[in-house]
């Protein structure tokens, strides 16, 4: 009996502890749970200001957009006019026609204006402002401005450019003279011939057009907008904030002229939904429950299926030694690849970590320029192959029928990213060498930056943009890059596996050691990729290779001095990035060794060109791409213009007759007229799907 009650007693302390364990499990799952809850909670909050910052920004960048797109309008507005009345100012009363012509092409302009010196025009008086106004009707209204009561020296629109040479924007006022309302005032200077400062041009933006501009940024309820100016006096302000308390304000630049547009939103119209989160939380904290349940279920289920998982194992790896052979056959493996040529020496490899791997490269010469990639796909085995295979046919694809690395990485990312529902990336490099010239273009998406390797052995690495990998967010802006290669130099391209390879002590192969291999490397490109991979092999000795590893050197071979080399630049259709052809031009006239009168008009020729581009091609809202290519020859150089919008042929606008009435004009041709006279020859063509307009200088 004494023994009975003993196992008895045991049995009851047995199923006692199983059920205190179950308890504190139950416990602890709940603890977890609420854990959760109020996790979720925070980053909830965290999440929906981050939406509305997200939102905001958005919206900010498309009115900034639309405020910088008009202000620059009119800056380019009123500098043209100068630059006319500056050549037109032996006529005093031929002034209302450029200013008419200006209002007439810039609709958002209430007044504009030219403000001379001093008794510049001594038949006019001391002050002579000829004037067109705007009215409400939309008729325009000459008026001839100036006296003694409206005495033009001392405002700050005329001071100012007079005093620094340059073009400047107004703070707000209300003009009593031409708009009757508040305005902005961009004003420029005027020079004659003789390079003396005669006057003033200058044109009114009212702030109402503001106010409406503004209006369109309603993201949420009670939420505002402000616009203020360099100085912190509000331009405009649709709705009256006094009610809204505590809201968040979210702000960004106008940049080129020095504004700040800034969002209010209350935080009760963020946080309105928070409440239905804090249910949906709970609901979540039952369906956890049932989920421990499901999950300690599926621990049995699992242990079953382990067996027949065991079995399909070796099936797997036979399959996979097959898709190994396809992916090799994927790649050049014949080397020397062009024997035919002595312009170029190169070598590849490739060796994966595991039967099939991630890593890729490609080249083939087209046009006399190699084509070539280098590639790096997140993840290993079966997924990271087929993107690698992907990848390697999308190359293929999209160079075939394009000559910019940045046309080919940006058509490569905008496809893979409509695919990419896995989410996985790949880092690229992409170049185009020209074997002629030994030009070198090159885009990369978030690769290795490859070595450049002189003649003498020495390294140095070549600057790269990051820029984002392939695959990520559709409609990414990369950035092409160019130099030149020399008689002997090279390229090597990697992927980070060789830098990452390690011993059985977790050491790194690491940079150092890559560069002062490939110092001491001599002979051919497959001598030196060969004493590379023997070095990685008796640093990481038996340790298991953890990464895919993928090289590829290229040796330029030409030593033969090129007729002419070649500068690029490739813009957005966003005319904000107009600034940047300043510096493309600098660097043409510095190859070129032109003086600056001559490099300023190329400038001005070729911003004519481009503007009309980014204003015509595309329609609105869209994205899409100007391919500036100059080649510069001994005597000449070649400006090339291209994009891949919608036909335009702007040589078939007549030149505008700048001596014939304003009224007898038709509309348009001051642009291509001024690109005629900088230019020795304009051409345009339509070549598969692209506009092409070619202009020559001779130098």
């Amino acid at each position: 009996m004494r023994i009975k009650n003993t196992f008895d007693s045991l049995e009851k302390s047995i199923k006692k502890r199983s059920a205190w364990s179950g308890v504190m499990l139950i416990l602890v799952a709940a603890i977890t749970l609420e854990a959760t809850g109020l996790i979720q909670y925070f980053f909830a909050t965290k999440g929906l200001q981050e939406e509305a910052e997200r939102r905001t920004n958005s919206e900010m960048q498309q009115v900034s957009g639309e405020i910088e797109n008009i202000t620059y309008s009119v800056e380019k507005s009123v500098q043209s006019m100068s630059w006319i009345i500056g050549r037109e100012l032996s006529h005093p009363d031929s002034m209302f026609i450029y200013i008419k012509r200006l209002m007439e092409f810039t609709p958002a302009v209430a007044n504009s204006a030219v403000a001379f010196v001093e008794d510049f025009y001594p038949s006019k008086g001391h002050w002579y402002e000829p004037l067109i106004a705007r009215r409400e009707n939309g008729t325009l209204e000459s008026i001839v401005l100036g006296s003694e009561s409206h005495d033009y020296f001392k405002s700050s629109w005329y001071t100012e450019p007079v005093r620094t040479g340059k073009g400047c924007w107004s703070e707000p006022y209300y003009d009593e003279s031409g708009a009757k309302t508040y305005v902005v005032t961009y004003a420029y200077p005027v020079w004659d011939q003789y390079d003396n400062i005669v006057g003033v041009c200058a044109a009114d933006l009212s702030l109402g057009w503001m106010d409406d501009l503004l209006s369109s940024i309603n993201l949420y309820p009670n939420s505002f907008s402000k616009l203020v100016s360099g100085e912190g006096k509000l331009l405009a302000c649709p709705v009256d904030t006094s009610s809204v308390s505590n809201p968040l304000r979210f702000s960004t630049p106008v940049r080129n002229i020095g504004w700040s547009l800034s969002v209010g939103i209350p935080e009760e119209s963020v946080y309105k939904d928070i409440k239905r989160t804090s249910f949906l939380v709970m609901l979540l904290q039952l369906l956890g429950l049932l989920l421990i349940i499901f999950i300690l279920r599926s621990i049995v289920n699992a242990q079953m299926k382990y067996k027949k998982l065991s079995d399909k194992k070796e099936k797997m790896e036979s399959e996979l030694r097959v898709a190994h052979g396809i992916q090799m056959a994927m790649l050049p493996n014949i080397f020397p690849p062009f024997p035919e040529r002595d312009d170029i020496d190169m070598f590849a490899f490739l060796d994966p970590a595991k039967e099939v791997g991630g890593d890729l490269y490609d080249f083939y010469i087209r046009d006399n320029k190699l084509f070539f990639c280098i590639g790096d796909v997140s993840g290993k085995g079966v997924p990271a192959a087929l993107v690698m295979a992907v990848t390697r046919s999308q190359f293929r694809t999209v160079s075939a029928h394009e000559r910019s690395p940045l046309h080919i990485v940006t058509a490569m990312n905008n496809s893979m990213s409509d695919i990419n529902r896995d989410m996985m990336f790949v880092t690229f490099f992409c170049g185009i060498l020209d074997l002629l010239t030994g030009h070198l273009r090159y885009c990369n998406a978030g690769h290795n930056g490859p070595l450049l390797i002189g003649k003498d052995g020495g390294i140095r690495q070549l600057p790269v943009i990051p820029n984002l990998p392939l695959g990520i967010m559709p409609g990414m802006a990369y950035q092409e890059q160019e130099t030149d290669l020399v008689y002997g130099e090279a390229i090597f391209l990697y992927t980070d596996g060789i830098t990452e390879a390690e011993d059985n002590d977790h050491r790194l192969f690491g940079e150092e050691r890559l560069k002062e291999t490939l110092t001491k490397a001599k002979g051919s490109a497959m001598d030196k990729l060969s004493k590379l991979k023997a070095a990685i092999s008796s640093f990481v000795g038996k340790a298991h290779q953890s990464d895919d590893m993928t090289t590829m050197l290229i040796t330029y071979m030409n030593d033969k001095n090129p007729d002419s080399f070649e500068r690029h630049l490739i813009l957005h259709n966003d005319i904000r990035q107009i600034p940047q052809l300043a510096g493309f031009i600098e660097t043409v006239a510095q190859d070129a060794r032109l003086d600056k009168s001559l490099a300023m008009s190329l400038n001005l020729a070729l911003e004519e060109a481009v503007t009309n581009v980014i204003m015509y091609a595309y329609p609105q809202g869209s994205d899409g791409l100007v391919d500036i290519e100059a080649v510069i020859r001994k005597d000449s150089i070649d400006f090339m213009v291209i994009d891949s919008g919608k036909p335009f042929d702007p040589t078939a606008v007549p030149d505008a007759n700048i001596e014939s009435a304003l009224e007898d004009r038709p509309i348009g041709g001051l642009g291509i007229f001024l690109v005629r006279n900088i230019m020795d020859t304009v051409k345009y063509e339509r070549k598969e799907g692209k506009n092409l307009l070619s202009m020559t200088k001779r130098i």
